[in-house]
């Protein structure tokens, strides 16, 4: 239960540098107890589509990732992130991806705070 809240938290903390670099990546409206409690709900949606979703598409594009020697794990990133603002716009949620390019850089920085996090943090189980 620990690494779980440790990896959303890292979730959480990971968007919220996206949300800071990348002007097109929003979270919006609130004060900033909601936006936090929305940032984490949002993180917490991510984590179920990387969890649930994620490894199924990367089965799926196994030639493709051997193909592009995975550099197509950006693309796979992207659409997490997109698919994640999609799902928090159904369930009215205030954040908002803006457009592919946009997903995939905030894909590349999620990925990269989300890596530097979890090295840092411990790894209980």
């Amino acid at each position: 239960m620990t690494n779980f809240l440790i990896k959303t938290l890292a979730n959480a903390a990971a968007l919220a540098v996206a949300i800071w670099l990348i002007g097109d990546i929003t979270l919006s409206g609130g004060s900033g107890g909601e936006k936090t409690l929305t940032l984490v709900v949002v993180a917490l949606i991510f984590g179920v589509v990387n969890f649930v979703v994620k490894p199924i598409v990367k089965l799926f594009s196994v030639p493709l990732l051997i193909l592009t020697l995975g550099l197509f794990t950006l693309v796979i990133n992207a659409l997490m992130l997109m698919l994640t603002s999609w799902l928090a716009d159904k369930l009215d949620l205030s954040f908002h991806v803006e457009g592919f390019w946009t997903a995939v850089l905030g894909g590349l920085v999620v990925s990269i705070v989300s890596w530097a996090l979890n090295m840092a943090l411990p790894d209980k189980d």
